[in-house]
C-alpha cells in the first residue's frame, strides 16, 4: 500500500511529468511526424542512464565461518554474510527472474513503439487519447477473462463512465475553430492503418498490465520482507523501470536509420529566435546557444518529463492493481487534454467541461466500490 506522502509524491510525478511530456509530444509530432521511434529512443535512453547508479554496486557478499571458541564441539559453525568491496561493479540482485522481465520488455517496447509511431498516420493527439483511455475496459476485460478477476457493479459503472466522459471530452477538442479547419482531410486507408495500430497497442497493454500483476504476486509480494532488510536490494519500481527500458535499448539498433534520418531533419530546423528568450534572461544565454535548432528544446524537454511520468507510473504499478493504475493514468489524460485546450488555444466548451466531470465523477465511484477481499485474494 501507498502511505500518503507516496502518494503525493506518485502523483505529482504522473500529472507533472506526463501532461507536460504530452504537450512537448504534440508539438513535436505536429511538426515531425515520423519521429515516434527516435522519441521512443530517448525516453528508454535516459530512464536507462538514470537508473543504472542506483543499479551498481562495488561490493561482493561473502560468507565467513565465525569462529567458535569451544574447539570440542560438534555442532555446526556458524556462519555470517559480510559484504567486500571491489573494483569492479556488479548489478544488485534482481527480485525478479530474467525471462519475465523479457516477456514484458517484448510487450513495452512494441506498445511505446507503436503509440508514437501512430503520428506518421495522421493520427490526431485526441483520437490518441480516446484509444489509450480505452485501456480500462481492455483491462477488465482480460482481467475477468483471463485472470478470474471479479470487479464490482459499482467498479464496472465506473469505469465506464470514465470512459464516457473521455469520449466527450475529446470529441468536444477535435472540432474545428473555423471552416478552414474542415477543409483538411485525412486519407482513409492511412488513417484506418493509424486506428489498427493504436488498436494493437491497446491489446498489447492489457497483457502487459496483466503480465506485471503475475509478477507481482508471484515475485515482488513473497520478497517484500526480505528486501526490507537488505540495502542490496532495490525497491521493486525501480527495479522494474531500470530493466524495462534498459533490455529494450538493443532493439533500437533495427531502427537506427530512422532515428538518424529524423534526427538530421530536426537539425535544420529554424534556430532558437532571441524573440522566445525573456529579455531578463538574454543575456544569461551563450551565443552560440542561440543557433541551437529549436526542435531539440522540446525534445530535451519531452525526454526529461517522460523521466519524470515513468518515475511515477512505475512507482505505482506493482503496488495497487493495473485497473487502479489505468485509471489514473485516465484521469491524467483527462487533465492533459485540457491543458493542450489553454495551451494550443483549441476551444473549451460545455461537452468538454461534462466529459472532465464525468472522468472524475467515474474515479470517485470506482475508489469507493472496491469490494473488501481476504487476504488470500490480495493479487486481485
Amino acid at each position: 500500500m501507498l502511505s500518503l506522502s507516496d502518494w503525493v509524491t506518485t502523483l505529482t510525478l504522473i500529472f507533472g511529468g506526463c501532461c507536460s511530456n504530452a504537450i512537448t509530444m504534440e508539438h513535436i509530432t505536429s511538426s515531425y511526424p515520423h519521429s515516434g521511434v527516435l522519441i521512443t529512443f530517448f525516453q528508454f535512453l535516459i530512464v536507462f542512464l538514470y537508473g543504472l547508479p542506483s543499479q551498481l554496486t562495488f561490493t561482493r557478499p561473502e560468507t565467513v565461518q565465525a569462529a567458535n571458541g569451544d574447539s570440542s564441539s560438534h555442532e555446526t559453525p556458524s556462519t555470517s554474510p559480510i559484504a567486500r568491496r571491489t573494483w569492479l561493479p556488479r548489478l544488485k540482485k534482481r527480485r525478479v527472474p530474467l525471462l519475465p522481465y523479457l516477456i514484458q520488455v517484448a510487450l513495452f517496447f512494441v506498445l511505446s513503439t507503436l503509440n508514437n509511431a501512430a503520428f506518421a498516420y495522421h493520427i490526431p493527439m485526441t483520437v490518441h487519447i480516446i484509444f489509450r483511455s480505452g485501456g480500462m475496459i481492455v483491462n477488465m476485460v482480460l482481467g475477468w477473462l483471463l485472470a478470474k478477476k471479479r470487479y464490482t457493479l459499482r467498479q464496472v459503472i465506473s469505469v465506464l463512465v470514465v470512459t464516457v466522459g473521455i469520449v466527450l471530452t475529446t470529441l468536444s477538442a477535435s472540432k474545428p475553430k473555423s471552416k478552414a479547419a474542415t477543409s483538411q482531410t485525412v486519407e482513409t486507408s492511412l488513417y484506418a492503418q493509424g486506428i489498427a495500430i493504436l488498436s494493437l497497442a491497446l491489446l498489447l497493454s492489457g497483457f502487459l498490465g496483466l503480465a506485471q500483476d503475475w509478477v507481482f504476486g508471484r515475485y515482488i509480494t513473497p520478497t517484500e520482507s526480505q528486501a526490507a532488510s537488505d540495502p542490496d536490494i532495490l525497491p521493486s519500481w525501480q527495479e522494474n523501470m531500470f530493466f524495462l527500458h534498459t533490455l529494450a535499448l538493443p532493439l533500437f539498433f533495427f531502427s537506427k536509420d530512422n532515428i538518424v534520418g529524423e534526427l538530421s531533419r530536426m537539425s535544420v530546423s529554424a534556430p532558437i529566435s532571441s524573440c522566445t528568450i525573456p529579455t531578463r534572461m538574454q543575456h544569461y544565454i551563450p551565443a552560440y546557444a542561440s543557433t541551437i535548432p529549436s526542435i531539440f528544446i522540446y525534445l530535451f524537454l519531452n525526454t526529461i518529463t517522460q523521466l519524470l511520468c515513468v518515475m511515477g507510473v512505475n512507482r505505482l504499478t506493482g503496488r495497487v492493481t493495473s485497473l487502479t493504475v489505468t485509471l489514473i493514468l485516465t484521469v491524467r489524460k483527462a487533465v492533459s487534454l485540457l491543458l493542450s485546450v489553454a495551451v494550443y488555444g483549441r476551444q473549451a466548451n460545455a461537452e468538454m467541461w461534462a466529459g472532465a466531470a464525468l472522468v472524475f465523477l467515474g474515479t470517485i465511484g470506482y475508489s469507493t466500490g472496491s469490494r473488501s477481499k481476504p487476504v488470500k485474494d490480495k493479487e486481485d
